[in-house]
């Protein structure tokens, strides 16, 4: 299990949590289509053992427990008791999957024990990333595969650059969702970490989550938006209206997709 966070982060994470639970359809709807393509780099097979890190609510995982089948196995682990709990609910009924809440930095998995490890948009905000890689490298048997996917820059992503232009808070940033937005570092860290034949795939892709009032509700909940208006709740009701503003102005043009800017990264243990 991971050790106790200090009161200031757990408060934090409690925050972010909550945050997430309450926009959680509309950001599904968002990700799903980032988080399929690197299901499909990934190619689970029949029979495998999958380990999604970063979970969450536990979308990911009967996708990919389809894809195991029966004979197979997925074991989803988040830090999020809340999230998780939402993930053990969606997956009422099926009997190939399974879930440990913890950190998957400092988690000890049996050696050897998963044919893969997935994640989507869960593995920016490790402590250590080398460290938590070359733990999930020892988890995984001989050759085992990696695949996850992550935002790249702030300025290439307008799912957020976006909001926070309206807001005008870009300065109040935290870049750690964005930590991954150098390939040559994504490089690094993995070969530290053990593993080899490391692939790192830019993906562009239009997303939605739908209208107005559900983009409005995720972008001011969570993203890099989110993250400073629950930090500092007295700024949203100032800069409701101007984010508002800013989308109802894309709505008017046809659509509310905003792009989202991605790496798809695929590895070997």
């Amino acid at each position: 299990m991971r050790a106790a966070p200090s009161p200031g982060r757990a408060a934090s994470w409690l925050r972010a949590e909550a945050a997430r639970a309450g926009v959680q359809e509309a950001l599904d709807r968002q990700l799903s289509p980032l988080g399929l393509r690197a299901i499909a780099a990934l190619k689970p097979a029949p029979g495998e053992r999958i380990l999604d890190v970063g979970c969450g609510a536990g979308q990911t995982i009967p996708q990919l427990a389809q894809l195991v089948g029966p004979t197979g196995e997925v074991v989803g682990v988040d830090i999020a008791p809340r999230l998780l709990n939402m993930a053990r609910q969606r997956s009422a009924g099926l009997s190939n999957v399974g879930f440990i809440e913890g950190d998957a930095q400092t988690l000890a998995f049996a050696p050897r024990s998963f044919d893969a490890v997935f994640s989507r948009f869960g593995v920016m905000a490790f402590a250590d990333p080398t460290a938590a890689f070359h733990n999930l490298s020892g988890a995984l048997r001989p050759g085992g595969r990696l695949a996850f996917v992550c935002w790249r820059s702030l300025a290439e992503n307008e799912l957020d650059s976006l909001p926070l232009r309206a807001a005008g808070l870009a300065h109040l940033v935290d870049t750690t969702p964005f930590s991954f937005a150098d390939p040559a570092a994504i490089r690094d860290v993995l070969l530290a970490a053990g593993f080899h034949d490391i692939v790192v795939a830019r993906h562009d892709q239009p997303v939605v989550c739908g209208g107005l009032d559900a983009t409005i509700s995720v972008v001011l909940s969570v993203g890099a938006l989110g993250a400073i208006l629950r930090g500092t709740p007295a700024l949203r009701p100032g800069v409701e209206p101007a984010v508002r503003e800013a989308l109802a102005a894309r709505e008017g043009l046809g659509s509310l997709a905003l792009r989202a800017a991605t790496w798809i990264v695929g590895a070997r243990s």
